[in-house]
């Protein structure tokens, strides 16, 4: 027991008055003289024990009376002595993910438990909270309880490891602080590892919010699946981690347009594809109807009119198979020899490809220096007979050279499939054993900075690439190289082409590090912005001659079309969803979880934080017991004969 003001107990020396009167009485018996001597004394006797047992009696009652009062007033309590000693530090993690959306016996998870919070924490207490997207350190609950009540879910969702190690970084660094970290979510299943390791100065508390409803309907993506002459097929993939739903309403909209509905049979996963024109602007949007999640209901895409690559090809030999490649269907192809070059061409292509020139004069070198500075990609063939100088005082700019011409037949036996003109899709699997194209005669290629792309038996260098400088260490003609007639042209050089000016996509992925290109001219310090009712924001980008990059991660990071505005001119449209990893509702078990404490309220976890630390006033106790000890003393006057 422990006293707020110890300091009166002093008053504790006050009780030897009472001892002293009760002790030190004048008053004596007198003496009276009586025929029956005999039986006087006896009823004297016995007088005299009954006063002395009620005086000692009286005596104890004053005494106890007087100590609880000064006990009273001195305020005893109880606590923890360790936990109360020790300085406290509170921190909460509130996980505000969209799976946080789930409703739960009380509602939504996210805003029972920011309720729950604002009830179970002193207004006053010093507390950290973190969520996914939101830092409030060393605060209280009345600063920021209308964020809190504003507190809305978060496209950038924490692993549950991430969310611990965040949590635990606003922690003061001060030794000797008891730590109390209470970590609320749904603890949806995700990647990482969640290993929660002891310590003894911090008690992580788990608090495990369960939705009642487990179903979960999403729209999981969407692409092209066909193009003809006239139309286009979208393909739309959902869906379901709940029970099997029949003749589900899909829609499609362009702008709030309603332009096609569908149905689908929907058990764990299914498709449907929708017909659209070709060529003409589409603001898109699919949606369903449902009553769980609501962030993947609908998910937004955009068809823009066709934008074409520019190439140009320089050529000293037959251009024929580039021709075949570079279709008027995706590119703008031109053809041109070096002697009728209009050098004013090269900063309005994004491709330029040097077919087999036995040389590269220096204002030619010039000009692709500058066009690959500011962004351009450079194709190499080499001819058979090529100056080295020329050709190595341009590749020498970028950490590569040629060597002699050697001149031994080799086949071209590996792929590198990780390389990105070969990992979106051109192989299903990867080939051992295929009809290897070859060369009769070839240039050494050395670099330390190249990316190899495909090589020869021996492992030298074939197709390296060099900073969006793509060279070839062989002449590809028909006498010198079966490789125009092997599969692996095509996807090579047409992912070259398409990869020198990435067109955006029909929809981004919030989160993600997306890059895309818009051609425009721009003026001096002038920026392009993303635009839509809601938000105006300038992403991150990079200007080139003709060309702007844009690149997008955190931002935007509400679902939606956006137009890339320059000014006021509208040059594209793109579209953006959140990421659709939350949409399975799939939960961690936490039952063999150790060093924590687990629990499916936040009230009961405070309570218990509480109760480590509660003090117990006394003084109220002490009261009672001295009014009761004061009627006590009162019935030992009244009736005690």
């Amino acid at each position: 027991m422990q006293f707020k003001h110890p300091e009166l107990l002093y008053a504790l020396f006050l009780l030897l008055i009472p001892i002293i009167v009760h002790l030190f009485q004048l008053r004596k018996f007198k003496r009276e003289a009586f025929t029956n001597v005999a039986f006087l004394k006896e009823a004297t006797l016995q007088t005299r024990k009954s006063s002395q047992i009620k005086k000692w009696l009286v005596l104890l009652t004053r005494l106890l009376l007087l100590a609880a009062l000064v006990f009273a007033f001195a305020q005893p309590y109880t606590s923890n002595l360790d936990s109360f000693k020790t300085e406290k530090e509170t921190v909460i993690y509130l996980d505000n993910s969209f799976s946080m959306q789930a409703k739960g016996n009380q509602g939504e998870l996210l805003k029972r438990a920011v309720q729950d919070i604002i009830s179970n924490v002193p207004n006053d207490e010093n507390i950290s909270i973190v969520t996914n997207n939101h830092v409030f350190k060393n605060t209280n609950i009345s600063a920021i309880k209308n964020e809190l009540l504003k507190l809305d879910y978060a496209s950038n969702s924490l692993t549950a490891e991430a969310a611990l190690l965040k949590s635990k970084t606003l922690f003061n660094n001060k030794k000797g602080i008891l730590k109390n970290l209470v970590f609320i979510s749904d603890f949806q299943q995700d990647q990482s590892d969640f290993n929660i390791e002891p310590d003894s100065l911090t008690r992580l508390h788990l608090v495990k919010l369960e939705a009642v409803n487990k179903n979960n309907i999403a729209i999981d993506s969407a692409y092209i699946s066909e193009t003809n002459a006239n139309n286009l097929e979208l393909n739309v993939v959902l869906k379901n981690s709940g029970t099997a739903v029949e003749n589900l309403p899909v829609s499609l909209y362009n702008d709030d347009k309603l332009i096609a509905k569908t149905s689908v049979n929907l058990n764990k996963t299914n498709q449907t594809t929708f017909t659209l024109p070709k060529d003409q602007l589409i603001n898109g949007k699919i949606s369903v109807d449902d009553s769980s999640l609501q962030f993947d209901n609908s998910l937004f895409f955009n068809l823009n009119k066709a934008s074409k690559i520019n190439v140009l090809s320089i050529n000293a030999a037959n251009d024929s198979f580039l021709k075949r490649i570079y279709t008027e269907a995706d590119f703008n192809y031109i053809s041109t020899t070096e002697k009728q070059l209009n050098f004013n061409l090269i900063d309005k292509q994004h491709l330029i490809i040097l077919n087999e020139l036995d040389a590269i004069s220096t204002p030619l070198i010039s000009a692709l220096k500058q066009f690959s500075a500011q962004g351009g990609t450079i194709i190499i063939i080499p001819s058979n007979n090529i100056q080295l100088t020329a050709y190595n005082l341009f590749l020498n700019s970028y950490g590569a050279q040629f060597s002699n011409i050697i001149t031994a037949e080799k086949r071209i036996t590996t792929i590198n499939y990780s390389h990105p003109l070969y990992n979106n899709g051109v192989f299903t699997k990867q080939v051992k054993n295929f009809q290897y194209p070859k060369v009769n005669q070839f240039y050494g290629l050395t670099s330390n900075q190249a990316s190899a792309a495909l090589q020869f038996e021996d492992g030298k260098l074939f197709l390296a690439e060099l900073n969006h400088v793509f060279v070839f260490s062989a002449a590809l003609n028909s006498d010198n190289s079966s490789f125009k007639n092997s599969p692996l042209i095509v996807p090579t050089l047409f992912n070259i082409g398409k990869q020198s000016f990435k067109i955006p996509e029909i929809y981004y992925t919030i989160g993600r590090e997306n890059t895309f290109e818009v051609e425009t001219q721009m003026q001096q310090d002038a920026v392009l912005s993303l635009v839509n009712e809601d938000v105006n924001l300038i992403p991150r980008q990079q200007y080139f001659n003709n060309k702007v990059v844009i690149h997008t991660s955190e931002e935007p990071s509400t679902a939606g079309t956006f137009s890339v505005m320059n000014g006021i001119e509208t040059l594209k449209n793109v579209s953006f969803n959140y990421n659709r990893s939350e949409s399975d509702l799939v939960y961690r078990n936490l039952s063999a979880s150790k060093n924590v404490m687990v629990s499916d309220s936040v009230t009961k976890i405070f309570d218990s934080i509480k109760s480590d630390t509660k003090i117990n006033a006394l003084w109220k106790w002490f009261v009672i017991f001295a009014l009761a000890l004061l009627i006590i003393e009162m019935l030992i006057l009244k009736f005690f004969k």
